[in-house]
């Protein structure tokens, strides 16, 4: 069977499990890829670049995009919009490749939702709550108000692992990025209903 479709891969987890950490150790080891970059609304952060790590626009440019239907799913988080682009995402799909989201469990739902039968959803967490605190008040990027906000919101993500097809605990990165690394590979493999209903008519044909 000649598989060309692509994939998704979705990655999800409170700010501070080591999503963007994760990733960059395996980019370069799980073939053709395209990372979703979302579009938000929140400040640019130092050392951020606009379309490399967000798409930074204005609200009153991101409820039009909503409202001309421009995103696969968007969400609105801590007091900001994120969203992930229709477009360019289709492109890869049709090019094969493997396309990533780094999207919350709202996104996730969407996203399963619409295209699950070529997803496979991945949540990445710290081991303890206390020491996700600990990583955010590392960072030294947020008030206290957000860092509380971000625990409220982690608290409620973690009720929803069972949403997810992997639990990464992130405590070992070495050891995180090789369990990640394996399950970006067998992603590439699912296989679109679609697909499996042409093989299964071309099985029975010849």
């Amino acid at each position: 069977m000649n598989h060309k479709s692509g994939a998704i891969l979705v990655l999800s987890g409170p700010s501070g499990a080591g999503k963007s950490t994760l990733l960059n150790e395996i980019i370069n080891d799980v073939g053709e890829c395209y990372f979703s970059i979302s579009t938000t609304t929140r400040p640019m952060r130092e050392g951020e670049i606009d379309g490399v790590h967000y798409h930074f626009v204005d609200e009153k440019e991101f409820e039009k995009d909503i409202e001309e239907e421009m995103f696969l799913e968007y969400a609105h988080v801590h007091g900001n919009y994120y969203g992930t682009s229709i477009k360019p995402v289709k492109e890869a799909l049709k090019d094969g490749k493997l396309v990533i989201f780094d999207i919350d469990v709202q996104g996730n739902t969407v996203v399963t939702n619409r295209l699950g039968d070529i997803t496979t959803s991945v949540f990445i967490s710290p081991p303890t709550l206390s020491e996700l605190k600990h990583r955010l008040e590392a960072r030294q990027t947020d008030s206290q108000e957000v860092i509380d906000r971000r625990i409220k919101m982690a608290k409620r993500e973690i009720q929803r692992i069972s949403e997810y097809d992997f639990l990464i605990v992130n405590d070992d990165l070495d050891k995180a990025a090789q369990i990640l690394r394996t399950i970006a590979k067998a992603a590439r493999l699912k296989i679109a209903g679609n697909e499996i209903n042409e093989f299964a008519q071309m099985w029975e044909d010849i």
